[in-house]
């Protein structure tokens, strides 16, 4: 009796456990309708919908931070840029003018460098003409060069000088070569040659050229005829004819509106004259005035 009682108290705490105790197969009803993923690799792996959550959440911040190194980039370089051109060397234009023309050589067709852009069309077929003349009959070879500005040389002189060693380096390469150089924006010129040049020319018509011809006409800015009448003065020297001579400061010389002293003299004069009878006049006539009113009472 006491094992019948026992066997069915056990039974019946085993039925209740086992009624109590959810069992294995019961579904869990999801909060909020969906399961909260878990960070876990396994995790995302069971879960596709949060697979391309995170795809697409890393694909958005890499595009941002691609979108960020290229601006910065982009600042960067632009910095970088701003920088060499404020802070880096420059060459100014007028340097790179003269450089240019000391490595580029003579010309080899029309005798002209015109690097100041001042010489027209026809001054440049007439120079070529009159060039070419002179050195197929003496054999002596004449380079025009024009400059706007000189920067690395002191004077005309000195890069004409320049000019010539470079172009022609030997004694024999400049023996018959001559150069002229005119500077427009500092108004003057100058005239060098090798030594069966210079002697052919003379010193004196080479001095009276860089005196005359080049500075004056270029002070009046007429570039045109400074080279060609500085031209045709060398070639009638090499030919032995007579000079003709050229412009001075005296024919250009422009007026004056100061008065020279004789006049300022003359003028004081006149000027004294004048206020003194305009004195008398306001003194002497009221006093007459007066004394006629006076005498009538």
């Amino acid at each position: 009796m006491l094992a019948k009682v026992m066997t069915r108290g056990s039974s019946t705490l085993l039925g209740s456990a086992s009624s109590v105790a959810p069992s294995k197969e019961t579904p869990v009803t999801p909060f909020l309708g969906t399961s909260v993923p878990s960070l876990s690799t396994g995790a995302l792996k069971k879960n596709p919908q949060c697979n391309l959550a995170m795809s697409a959440t890393k694909a958005s911040l890499g595009d941002s931070l691609s979108k960020v190194k290229a601006a910065v980039g982009t600042g960067l370089t632009a910095l970088a840029l701003s920088a060499v051109m404020n802070f880096g060397p420059s060459v100014a234009p007028s340097e790179a003018s003269e450089f240019n023309v000391l490595n580029e050589g003579p010309p080899t067709e029309n005798f002209v460098v015109d690097d100041a852009n001042v010489l027209n069309r026809v001054t440049k077929s007439d120079l070529k003409r009159l060039l070419r003349d002179v050195e197929e009959r003496k054999g002596y070879h004449i380079n025009i060069i024009t400059l706007r500005k000189l920067t690395s040389k002191a004077d005309s002189f000195e890069f004409a000088d320049a000019i010539l060693e470079k172009w022609y380096p030997t004694l024999e390469e400049g023996n018959n070569k001559g150069i002229v150089l005119l500077v427009t924006t500092q108004k003057e010129g100058a005239v060098t040659g090798g030594p069966a040049f210079t002697q052919a020319v003379g010193d004196k018509i080479l001095e009276a050229v860089t005196a005359e011809n080049l500075p004056v006409l270029a002070t009046d800015e007429k570039y045109n005829e400074a080279i060609y009448s500085t031209a045709k003065r060398l070639v009638a020297a090499i030919d032995g004819l007579e000079d003709v001579g050229g412009p001075s400061f005296k024919e250009n010389k422009r007026e004056s509106n100061f008065k020279s002293k004789e006049e300022t003299e003359s003028k004081r004069g006149q000027f004294s004259l004048v206020v003194g009878g305009l004195l008398v006049i306001a003194f002497v006539v009221p006093m007459a005035q007066y004394y006629a009113y006076v005498s009538k009472k």
